[in-house]
């Protein structure tokens, strides 16, 4: 008997699927036809039947074990006197027939919630009512009520949540004061950007002498959620179900009720508030050489934005620095105490890859109006560094309190990763390269050996894209990117439910007892999915294991819940920004169809080039037929498309110009057509193989063997180029077009 293999359906938008195997393994191939009785997401039982011609496993399914409660958001239409809602998400191979006394109050072209009644079969489609009515797809933040259904995000508190929400008190009373530190006098101040709403931290700086030499004092204030927010309420359910607040375009789902995140919770300016402090000793090296926790209550002097700042510590005399002169000199210290704690950060190793962020700028329709590059300035960078310094201390304190609790730790890359990277590094005459147990500062070296090379960004995007995703877990193992041996994330309890549990912790060590997580709600396919994953994860890179660890104690288990509960839903939250971000910039570039852009390519696959365009920051594919009479083959060691004939090639960061030539709204995807290069890459590589510039015979025979699918022509004639150079194809060649 075959073995049978566990795994998820993960269908896709051309009909076939894959088994996302628990074990990790190489995801089993599903035909249409082994389709039609299973639907996305599914779990599902298979056997492995044949392997195509590079080995690739193709499976049958024998079983489906689970069949999870998924509502499917779609259209509901009317063709033919038949009923149906086709799926929005495209991995859902077939449409939902709905009876006609099952459509409710919807009406045709709405948006509905369906929920399945009857399954699918290998003769019939699935069978469902409608559940929810949206509205119009063009009303007004419809991508984001998508989103929200499609991904499971809960974006309804509960009614006994907001019950009790409506019971806490507008402001901090006398009796919230006792066994605090009165910090009213202390000028801490707030530094976020222009659009936040909630204020999870503040901070103040003031010279001090560290032993024998100077020296700061760096106080981190954090909101104290955990004393408004009991262990097991109604509020802290609701949270826990969350895990994390969920950032789109123009609207924030919060982790907890607004009266909470944006009132009594937000270190809002010149109010009294509760919070925990970490205050902290920092030598001139940028070290830490003592710390302390404590409860507070504060008074915030002012509220800063990261542009306000940077242009004060640009100019401490200009008008931004009048209007606030009392607060110059504690931003003049916060600046000096970061540039130290950024020296430490150098001599530790630790990745620091400056990368573009952006940001959707949409008008009251919620439609984009522009697309800009969020920059970080050394006002950002500074906050930043004082979170890192709180947080780094956070974790030393559970740790050396030895109470368990949720750490934040990132693993460096996979022994498939390293080999990957090595062989794209060495490919690239890149004269570094990793170690078998590679450290951060290995990383960030070559980072710096290249940043003034050419292809500076694509040598930096492999080395990010060779290490882990960070997740929440009781078991510390360091994080590798940040080069610390413990690091926890304790900063932002109104938005991340791990910072709230630190918060407990910490206030239990503080309190001298133990802090107990409640029986937590049964777990989501989502964190079952992400633990089977990491089930197959391998050591820590240098951690070498003598003998079989000991099976975890209850606690540790509990925590270890936790922790892949709040990663799993991080994950989610990521991916339902990521999905409303890829509509709406859909929904804008429809508005540019026929257009040309100069862009740079993102990455290299083998079926075409992604390509990122300069000026509105969106991302589109050059499918490989699109590239031009040229046949190319895919170098997965350099990471690019190169030309068999001509030995152009298209890597991270080459520059090209394109013209928006598709745009499919349902899947999330732009498609760009080559026009031409942003150098003339043709005329180079025909150069370099000889071929004399300018007319005559010579020319003209060598004219004959270059591809015509880049010349500079006008779109019209592009088609007609590339049919005239695929004519002229030499027989006996293969390749992909």
């Amino acid at each position: 008997m075959l073995d049978e293999i566990e795994g998820v359906i993960q269908g896709h938008r051309d009909g076939h699927g894959y088994v996302v195997r628990d074990d990790g393994e190489t995801d089993l191939y599903l035909p249409p036809n082994e389709m039609r009785a299973v639907l996305h997401k599914d779990r599902v039982r298979a056997r492995i039947v044949r392997h195509d011609r590079k080995g690739r496993p193709e499976g049958r399914v024998v079983e489906i074990v689970e069949r999870p409660p998924q509502p499917i958001i779609g259209r509901l239409l009317h063709e033919s006197g038949v009923w149906l809602v086709a799926p929005e998400d495209k991995r859902y191979g077939q449409d939902v027939l709905i009876p006609k006394t099952a459509t409710g109050t919807a009406k045709p072209g709405q948006v509905v919630v369906v929920e399945l009644t009857e399954p699918p079969s290998l003769y019939g489609q699935p069978v469902g009512r409608v559940k929810e009515v949206l509205g119009e797809i063009d009303d007004p933040g419809m991508e984001i009520e998508i989103a929200v259904r499609k991904y499971g995000v809960p974006h309804e508190f509960t009614d006994v949540c907001i019950a009790m929400a409506r019971t806490l008190p507008d402001k901090v009373r006398p009796t919230d004061r006792k066994h605090r530190v009165d910090l009213t006098d202390v000028p801490l101040v707030t530094i976020d950007g222009e659009d936040a709403r909630d204020f999870d931290d503040a901070v103040y700086c003031e010279p001090a002498k560290v032993g024998r030499g100077k020296g700061w004092r760096l106080l981190v204030a954090i909101a104290d959620v955990s004393h408004y927010v009991e262990t097991g309420s109604p509020i802290d359910i609701d949270a826990y179900d969350r895990a994390t607040s969920v950032y789109f375009p123009r609207r924030v789902i919060p982790m907890l009720p607004e009266k909470l995140s944006n009132g009594l919770c937000s270190l809002n300016p010149e109010v009294d508030r509760l919070c925990m402090v970490c205050d902290m000793l920092i030598a001139a090296t940028g070290e830490i050489q003592a710390y302390q926790f404590y409860p507070g209550v504060m008074w915030s002097h002012a509220r800063f934005t990261y542009t306000e700042v940077a242009a004060i510590l640009a100019n401490t005399r200009g008008p931004e620095a009048q209007r606030r002169k009392d607060r110059v000199g504690d931003l003049i210290n916060l600046h000096d105490v970061y540039r130290a704690l950024l020296k430490a950060r150098q001599v530790r190793g630790a990745v620091d890859f400056e990368t573009t962020e952006t940001q959707i700028v949409c008008d009251e329709n919620g439609r984009i109006e522009k697309i800009v590059p969020r920059t970080r300035n050394d006002a950002h960078r500074l906050i930043e560094e004082a979170m890192l310094a709180a947080n780094v201390c956070s974790a030393d304190f559970i740790q050396e309190s030895k109470h368990p609790g949720l750490f934040r730790v990132h693993e460096g890359p996979t022994p498939e990763k390293k080999d990957i990277l090595r062989n794209y590094l060495k490919a690239m005459g890149v004269g570094l390269t990793i170690s078998d147990e590679p450290m951060p500062g290995e990383f960030q070296k070559i980072a710096e050996a290249t940043k003034d090379r050419p292809d500076a960004q694509q040598i930096h995007t492999m080395l990010l894209r060779s290490m882990q995703q960070a997740i929440y877990t009781p078991i510390n193992s360091g994080h590798f990117g940040l080069a610390y041996d413990a690091y926890t994330h304790f900063t932002s309890p109104i938005r991340r439910y791990p910072d709230l549990l630190v918060h407990r912790v910490i206030k239990a060590i503080l309190a001298r007892t133990h802090y107990t997580l409640p029986a937590l709600p049964t777990p989501g396919e989502a964190h079952e999915k992400l633990a089977r994953r990491l089930a197959t994860r391998v050591a820590p890179p240098g951690h070498k294991l003598k003998k079989p660890p000991a099976p975890p104690s209850r606690e540790v288990q509990a925590w270890e819940a936790a922790g892949l509960h709040c990663s799993a839903n991080e994950r989610r939250a990521d991916e339902a920004s990521r999905d409303v971000e890829a509509w709406l910039k859909c929904k804008f570039m429809r508005e540019h169809l026929g257009e040309e852009y100069s862009g740079v390519v993102s990455a290299a696959t083998t079926f075409g080039i992604f390509v990122t365009l300069d000026q509105l920051y969106v991302e589109g594919l050059v499918h490989i037929t699109e590239l031009g009479g040229e046949y190319f083959k895919f170098d997965e060691a350099r990471q690019e498309l190169r030309g068999e004939r001509t030995g152009i090639r298209y890597a991270i960061g080459s520059r090209v110009r394109v013209q928006v030539s598709r745009v499919d709204l349902d899947g999330r995807k732009i498609d760009f057509r080559l026009v031409r290069e942003g150098e003339d890459l043709e005329a180079r590589a025909m150069r370099d193989k000889g071929v004399p510039a300018g007319g005559g015979a010579g020319a003209k025979r060598a004219a004959k063997k270059a591809p015509r699918g880049v010349e500079h022509v006008p779109i019209k004639s592009l088609t007609a180029a590339v049919k005239k150079a695929a004519a002229n194809k030499p027989k006996g060649r293969k390749g992909r077009r």
